[in-house]
């Protein structure tokens, strides 16, 4: 059983966030892509689902090579978003209905479009050459070592004005920043500092976990288990490009930096084994991120024994100073119903938003958007263009919102930038708003008996035996003892339970000593 944090706890123990790709929200202007005065406009339908914050994908200024991962300015708007007067008004109006709002923050790169990296690919005895991760070519005027990026190709890009390459983990179009270069750190802080006295909440972290390499750069590992058709980034093991000591102490540095304002949270994007997820919390005397992420749901089979072992697993690796997070989807991972089914999609709903942590709610999720077909020539995606055939596009997942039965289903008046859900006409906000049984109901009401059960946001967990495809597990806050019961099957299945029943994921009245097919329940 894991213990229940004592006195008052921080909003994010208690709070759910949702994540919202800015440019598939809501269009404000007409120029198919969406917007932050679309994002205000919208925020009746976030504060009405019942979630504490909201965090945004990169709004500034971007070539958009990877869509707002490849930063021109830090510390300004994308004008296709708006500018920092629109963000102003959109943060005002989050925290008059109550929610808090958490940017993303990119350190890993830049774009080279950057002032920064103009300024240090111009010569190498610019004052910035060395914010940047810059070495002469091998002995056979190849690149410096075998590093991979994770887009495909190699993670070096030569630059013949000055006869060097430069390190880009991701598109060559976004060059990798040098962490231990102590200008750096405090140009970085300077950014997190500029956005905390503007008010934001925080921040999630981007690829926290890559920031800082390996002294001397050398070559990676090859990877045993890999095989063909698998991409191209897992030829190798990324032992030296990821992950190294020194970065624990850079996270540690940030979350002084948030602590300074307040009430602040850091989720940090970290894709690791669970031992080495659990040292980026830091330590009691020296804190890392509030919330390092939690993929396991994502990168695992969808098995109630698996399951089990995993969840139980997790919640005992938490160390004491700190707190479990959970997310079952995002803008880079497939959609969890075009995973495991509208059916068991309810399920999921449930088991994400029951389990002890903080959850992350993904925009469209509580739609039940399932697969997306994406034409050839509507692909935008540059990680599917540069490895074409293999599953990697992320269009699928950021296709836009549906609001509405309207022409482009209420996101805009022109053409969206990626095509809709085939079935959006039904599957939109306002039809499932008006249906007591649709996923957006379910999820509504989810959340209201998470606020209201204090057993649900703060209690205790225990992961109980269960028949086959039952995943079970109780919460406990006080005298309060809340069973969740949820059958990852499409078969009845005998179940002896006894108690009051908060919640199904079904419309159709329960049935006693039974768990239906694909059915989940919150027993008192």
């Amino acid at each position: 059983m894991t213990p229940a944090i004592p006195g008052r706890a921080p909003w994010w123990q208690c709070g759910v966030i949702y994540q919202v790709y800015p440019r598939s929200f809501q269009d404000s202007d007409g120029d198919g892509v969406g917007d932050l005065a679309g994002i205000e406009a919208r925020l009746d339908h976030i504060a009405d689902l019942g979630v504490d914050a909201i965090w945004l994908s990169p709004i500034f200024p971007s070539p958009m090579a990877d869509f707002g991962y490849d930063v021109a300015d830090y510390c300004d708007v994308e004008p296709m978003f708006g500018d920092l007067a629109a963000f102003d008004r959109l943060l005002a109006a989050a925290h008059a209905r109550g929610l808090k709002l958490l940017l993303d923050f990119v350190p890993n790169h830049t774009s080279t479009r950057h002032p920064w990296f103009v300024a240090s690919r111009s010569s190498r005895d610019d004052p910035k050459r060395d914010w940047y991760i810059w070495r002469d070519p091998a002995p056979d005027g190849g690149p410096p070592n075998n590093w991979v990026s994770d887009m495909g190709g190699p993670a070096w890009e030569h630059d013949p004005a000055t006869g060097q390459y430069y390190l880009h983990t991701f598109l060559k179009e976004q060059a990798d920043l040098d962490w231990r270069n102590p200008a750096v750190v405090a140009a970085m802080g300077d950014v997190m500092r500029f956005w905390l006295g503007r008010g934001v909440d925080g921040f999630r972290i981007d690829v926290l976990w890559h920031i800082v390499k390996a002294e001397g750069l050398p070559d990676n590992p090859r990877n045993p288990d890999w095989r063909e058709g698998m991409a191209e980034k897992l030829t190798l093991l990324q032992h030296h490009s990821t992950d190294q000591p020194e970065a624990h102490a850079l996270a540690a540095q940030m979350r002084a930096i948030a602590d300074g304002y307040g009430d602040k949270l850091l989720v940090g994007e970290i894709f690791l084994p669970r031992e080495r997820l659990m040292r980026w919390y830091g330590t009691p005397e020296r804190r890392g991120v509030h919330l390092p992420f939690n993929f396991e749901l994502i990168e695992n089979p969808w098995d109630a024994a698996v399951l089990a072992r995993l969840i139980a697993g997790y919640d005992a690796a938490i160390p004491a100073h700190g707190w479990p997070n959970w997310v079952i989807g995002s803008h880079d991972a497939p959609r969890i119903a075009a995973r495991v089914g509208e059916a068991q999609a309810r399920v999921a709903a449930m088991l994400l938003l029951t389990l002890r942590g903080t959850p992350t709610l993904y925009q469209g999720d509580e739609l039940g958007i399932g697969p997306v077909a994406i034409p050839p020539d509507r692909i935008r995606d540059p990680q599917d263009l540069r490895q074409p055939g293999q599953g990697l596009g992320r269009d699928r997942s950021r296709t836009p919102m549906a609001w509405d039965d309207g022409a482009n289903a209420g996101f805009s008046v022109a053409a969206p930038w990626l095509p809709l859900h085939a079935d959006w006409r039904t599957r939109n906000v306002a039809a499932q708003g008006a249906d007591p049984a649709s996923m957006l109901s379910l999820y509504r009401r989810l959340l209201a008996l998470r606020r209201a059960e204090p057993a649900l946001s703060l209690g205790t967990m225990t992961v109980l035996d269960a028949p086959s495809g039952i995943l079970a597990y109780r919460r406990e806050h006080g005298a309060r003892r809340l069973t969740i019961l949820l059958n990852l099957t499409a078969d009845d299945v005998a179940v002896d339970w006894n108690g009051e029943v908060l919640l199904s994921t079904l419309p159709d009245p329960v049935q006693a000593g039974t768990l239906r097919g694909n059915e989940g329940l919150i027993v008192a």
